[in-house]
């Protein structure tokens, strides 16, 4: 197994390199819903489509909160690996492992009899909730798959492995690719045919990691110590875990509120939005996961006690991030149209216009949101999640409250919510700010 110490050699080239396969990884995780996207905005149609963008809002608000937990016992695994303790990491996994698979229950137990009332709230029109809900009973068997993936990425990750997650994406990517057209275009399945070939190809990536981490770390095998567990311990893992979770449930909660104002202008504006947050989340994505790896070195050198080599690693990733994302905002603007007609026929014009316009308007701004996942990433790194937390309802509230104020009840209409979003990450950003300049990088003891 490949492992990358990030608490010594230089700062620039650890993070990169960390970060490329954690990039490229995210990217195939994506491929899951662009692939439903692709094809069911091809070859069934609009409504199809604006039905998949809708459910796939409403599982990424669900599966946030599964993915948060896992990263905040991602921020334990990196301390424990940078601190070189093999007995508490040890502990720390067995811990994190039963409390997040039993948060994983108990999301089933809610989400399946209270589909329909969730639909509802979000304002699916009445044409498309059958549709809707065909997907999303089907996506959502595959939250447990979900689960053991992110668990077993984070911890491998955590210790300096971020090339076998990527592996496994890969493999289960090209999966998905090939069961959707299978089942959509062949078959002739319909939405139900897309989501079942997302759910196959995450058991595949799920079950695939997990029994390579069985086989190549020998502290999951141990079990010597799991009678004497620290209930202190487990109280600490809750309590940073849930943080986590929360504040990736809550950006996405927030997410899924505008995704309840978008629906209710129509069927348009919600195939314009499903199209165009695709583009928008690949757009990103790389700052997303560069914010995630330096996350996991601010872990590692946190464990290792290295203050001024966080100090550093912060003033390189801020440089970093604010170029990469100045780069993708001209793109983005320059071929918003272009990227458009991937997943809509030319002939919809209306859809084309409408999800050119939220690119231009968002994309311009990327900058905001690439340091805002530093400030995510540094203070769950440092054991400070409730600040990320702090921060994440910040840029949300913003975007909810001036989107639900302005949107219904203005000429601007729909323009609103598009610019409502950088406004809530510039707002973060300089609240970020002003909780590092008071707070340093003490690391906790």
């Amino acid at each position: 197994m490949r492992e990358v110490n990030l608490t010594e050699g230089s700062i620039f080239r650890k993070l990169i390199g960390f970060s490329m396969p954690m990039i490229a990884g995210n990217l195939l995780q994506q491929i899951y819903n662009l692939a439903d996207t692709l094809i069911v905005g091809r070859y069934i149609g609009p409504d199809a489509l604006a039905s998949v963008g809708s459910a796939y809002t409403l599982m990424i608000f669900i599966t946030s909160i599964i993915i948060g937990l896992c990263m905040g016992s991602g921020a334990f695994f990196s301390a424990d690996y940078g601190a070189a303790d093999q007995g508490k990491l040890r502990e720390d996994i067995s811990l994190s492992f039963r409390f997040i698979l039993a948060v994983t229950g108990v999301v089933y137990l809610i989400i399946y009899p209270g589909m329909n009332l969730i639909l509802r709230l979000l304002q699916t029109p009445q044409e498309l909730m059958t549709m809707a809900r065909e997907y999303v009973m089907v996506v959502f068997v595959g939250i447990f798959f979900v689960f053991l993936y992110n668990f077993y990425s984070y911890l491998l990750r955590g210790m300096g492995n971020s090339v076998m997650p990527l592996i496994f994406l890969a493999v289960s990517s090209v999966t998905n690719i090939v069961l959707d057209i299978w089942f959509v275009m062949g078959l002739r399945m319909g939405v139900s045919g897309a989501a079942w070939a997302t759910v196959i190809a995450q058991a595949l990536a799920g079950i695939g990691i997990m029994v390579y981490s069985m086989r190549k770390l020998p502290l999951l095998r141990q079990h010597r110590g799991d009678s004497s567990l620290s209930l202190r311990r487990l109280r600490e893992i809750i309590a940073n875990d849930v943080a986590t979770g929360i504040q990736q449930s809550v950006m996405n909660f927030g997410i899924l509120m505008i995704q309840g104002l978008v629906n209710s202008f129509g069927t348009v504006v919600m195939a314009a939005f499903a199209a165009a947050v695709k583009i928008d989340t690949i757009a990103y994505m790389p700052a997303q996961e560069f914010g995630n790896a330096y996350s996991l070195f601010v872990s590692q050198n946190c464990g290792a006690k290295k203050e001024d080599r966080i100090r550093r690693g912060t003033h390189i990733a801020v440089a970093s991030s604010a170029v990469f994302c100045v780069i993708i905002s001209v793109l983005i603007w320059i071929f918003a149209g272009d990227l458009m007609r991937i997943f809509v026929d030319a002939e919809e014009v209306l859809i084309l216009s409408e999800g050119v316009r939220y690119l231009r308007i968002e994309g311009a701004m990327y900058v905001g949101i690439g340091i805002l996942f530093l400030w995510y990433g540094y203070f769950r790194g440092i054991g400070r999640p409730h600040i990320s937390l702090i921060l994440t309802v910040i840029s949300l509230g913003t975007r909810v409250v001036v989107s639900y104020a302005l949107a219904p009840n203005t000429p601007l209409g729909v323009v609103a919510i598009w610019c409502s979003i950088p406004v809530g990450w510039i707002l973060a950003d300089a609240a970020g700010l002003v909780f590092y300049r008071r707070r340093g990088t003490s690391v906790p003891q």
